[in-house]
């Protein structure tokens, strides 16, 4: 349902956005990822348009940030996000994050998110962000068993088992954001030489190792030749052992954790 691979637009604005979304189109991705906190939905819109790939043909999601998850602010925040993309329904929107301290109940957003897939505005529905708890309040409510992804940081520095784990369970299906730990898989000596082995990078192993957990991945690049790399490199297939050797890599680091963040599953 949901690319085993798309393209994260997370910091990029602009024409710096609307050019790295043009190439990654041209290299082959098809699923699309950006968020309305990212304020680049406009230039993503412009890319997709002038790309003149069949809509249907694209997986485009985005997200709701949290100060608009009020009675009435996540069908707005959808409709919005439509109007700067320049469609006419999305693939996938999800919640940003949880309401900081649960100030605005979830029973609230998660149902009006429910309702907008069934007007039509998306397809599909996932949340972001969510701990073990939120998913657990999330499954009880209506609406909530028909959310088929969360989406949180995975790299071999964060394995997230918990949550990941947890999702698996209840047929959710994870999206690993910042899979490359913003560039820190490069320096990492096990992954170079597990790349060295496969004639890769140590970001393709990253990405690989992510993957091969059946785990969906979105990372992010501006240069073409990443972004060709990045997409190839889920075709890589470990061994046990090299999968044995990066899971030891896990040490918790988490790299997004706002003052709003809820508490970890750790």
């Amino acid at each position: 349902m949901i690319p085993a691979i798309g393209f994260g637009t997370f910091r990029m604005k602009d024409e710096d956005a609307y050019n790295a979304v043009r190439s990654a189109l041209e290299v082959g991705y098809r699923h699309i990822d950006t968020a309305a906190f990212y304020d680049n939905e406009a230039a993503v819109g412009r890319a997709l348009k002038d790309s003149d790939i069949p809509r249907e043909e694209l997986f485009v999601t985005t997200k709701v940030w949290h100060d608009r998850l009020s009675e009435g602010e996540v069908t707005a925040s959808i409709k919005e996000s439509l109007e700067k993309l320049g469609l006419d329904y999305l693939d996938l929107v999800l919640i940003h994050w949880p309401s900081p301290n649960d100030e605005v109940p979830m029973e609230s957003y998660i149902g009006e998110l429910d309702q907008a897939r069934e007007d039509g505005l998306t397809r599909h529905i996932g949340v972001s962000n969510f701990t073990v708890a939120h998913l657990e309040k999330m499954l009880t409510l209506p609406g909530g068993r028909n959310v088929i992804t969360n989406q949180i940081e995975v790299h071999p520095f964060l394995a997230n088992r918990k949550v990941a784990d947890f999702c698996e369970e209840k047929g959710i299906k994870v999206t690993a954001y910042m899979p490359l730990a913003v560039g820190k898989v490069m320096d990492d000596d096990t992954l170079k030489d597990i790349a060295e082995k496969h004639d890769a990078t140590p970001a393709d192993i990253a990405l690989a190792w992510v993957s091969q957990r059946d785990i969906a991945v979105i990372p992010s690049s501006t240069n073409p030749k990443h972004q060709k790399s990045n997409l190839d490199a889920i075709r890589i297939s470990l061994t046990a052992d090299d999968m044995t050797r990066i899971d030891e890599l896990d040490r918790a680091e988490r790299i997004a954790s706002p003052d709003f963040a809820p508490a970890w599953d750790e």
